[in-house]
């Protein structure tokens, strides 16, 4: 298929980056690569969604990739997964050897966080991403597994209504499920049997770089899982502290051990990211302080929580601290000025790295994770809470009413021209009782 009909599909499809940022599919679809990446590393503990995905849809996997590689004109494409995936293997080398292209399998090994887009490219081609880059500035496009699945839908003329999750953690019995965009996460909850503890928290994503939300916000296009953790977990109880009060506890507490710099992944790679010399700039005030170039180093973190969850012995937030000093340059409009391109990563690069099974040992994870089966049924709602911004760029603009008949499928939200952005469509079939700048709400 020719590159702008595949273009045009995506696009009017509303494919969206599934692994998590939301990138509008087609923007990148419009880039000239060497090789496409297809991200099947699912990296996050507890989730199971892309493990399922290629296991159970290796066909729509591969021709997403083949159509992606016919858009940017890569001459081969590879699929990033796991090693300990093996039933999601197996499935894909026998839609390798139906195809005609240039592809292959790229077995990683079981640490966090191999789905990062850069780790990933430098495992693969052996290059490394510029400071402040992203994949394309060394001939690679990155797709997570679940967006090559939408695209592959797509150039079939189906849009984005619905999305494959994993409801997962301390539930009665943990499922993966295709789920209408707009469900609500307590109707998933439900399906999962219920919570399995009194107390807990809601974590939409992995519990990482997964944010706590409410049993009433509803699936996005970039909801990979939802996960009930107890409350009493280092991760919850790490979340719901503010940016600005791990400032405070860093300020007075950090003794400059180094422990967050060394499992630092970016650091790793090359990047100069220091972020224990972060915590030694809190004394200073990010907001005025005009000549420090160690607080720059914040535009580097990917907010992977590594620092966080996992190394700091006094149970301070580098990520969190990192985030406030960026929020504040940025407020001030200071940008990354950090773009290096001639990297080497860190001689210890391949000791540091944190396996997957000690994370979950040491954030208490090991006993929440169990097998989460792909339910054979969609799950509809009968209402369904539509997000005019589920993605990168500008929200979607509604182009419907209150009151109106909608069908399933139908565009009811559009980017402005000349805008980046994704549209949105119905993901049921009913009568639209809310329209508002945040949401459009369609009942059955």
């Amino acid at each position: 298929m020719e590159k702008e009909l595949i273009i045009q599909k995506v696009k009017t499809a509303g494919v969206v980056g599934a692994g998590g940022a939301g990138f509008p599919t087609h923007v990148k679809l419009n880039a000239s690569a060497e090789i496409v990446i297809a991200n099947g590393a699912e990296c996050e503990p507890l989730l199971r969604v892309d493990q399922q995905i290629m296991a159970h849809y290796p066909e729509r996997v591969i021709k997403g990739l083949e159509l992606a590689m016919d858009s940017t004109g890569a001459g081969e494409g590879v699929i990033g997964i796991k090693g300990k995936y093996r039933k999601a293997i197996e499935e894909l080398e026998k839609e390798i050897k139906k195809s005609f292209r240039k592809l292959r399998i790229h077995i990683l090994g079981d640490y966090y966080p191999a789905g990062d887009e850069q780790d990933l490219t430098y495992e693969v081609t052996g290059k490394i991403v510029p400071e402040g880059g992203i994949p394309i500035m060394v001939g690679a496009v990155v797709d997570n597994v679940g967006t090559l699945y939408n695209i592959a839908n797509a150039v079939e003329d189906e849009p984005v209504i619905s999305r494959c999750l994993t409801i997962g953690g301390a539930v009665q019995n943990p499922v993966t499920v295709q789920a209408r965009i707009g469900t609500s996460f307590r109707e998933l909850l439900e399906l999962a049997g219920g919570a399995s503890v009194s107390r807990y928290a809601l974590i939409e994503g992995g519990p990482m770089m997964g944010e706590v939300v409410r049993e009433d916000d509803v699936v996005k296009k970039t909801t990979a899982g939802i996960l009930a953790l107890p409350e009493d977990l280092k991760v919850v109880y790490k979340k719901l502290r503010t940016d600005r009060a791990e400032a405070r506890n860093g300020k007075s507490t950090c003794d400059q051990c180094f422990e967050c710099t060394i499992v630092c992944y970016r650091n790793l790679l090359g990047h100069a990211l220091y972020p224990h010399k972060i915590m030694r700039t809190l004394f200073l005030d990010p907001q005025s302080y005009k000549d420090e170039p160690l607080l720059t180093q914040s535009f580097l973190c990917t907010q992977c929580g590594l620092c966080d969850f996992f190394a700091c012995p006094l149970d301070l937030s580098p990520r969190k601290v990192l985030r406030w000093v960026r929020t504040s340059l940025a407020a001030r409009g200071i940008k990354n000025p950090h773009q290096r391109k001639e990297l080497m990563t860190h001689v210890e690069r391949e000791f540091r790295r944190v396996s997957v099974k000690k994370l979950k040992a040491r954030l208490g994870l090991d006993k929440l994770d169990h097998p989460a089966p792909l339910k054979s049924e969609e799950f509809v709602p009968a209402v369904a809470r539509i997000l005019l911004k589920q993605h990168i760029g500008v929200p979607a603009e509604p182009v419907i009413k209150k009151g109106e008949k909608v069908q399933e499928g139908q565009v009811i939200g559009k980017v402005p021209e000349g805008k980046m952005g994704a549209d949105v469509h119905a993901s049921i079939g009913g009568t639209v009782t809310e329209v508002n700048e945040k949401y459009i709400e369609i009942t059955k």
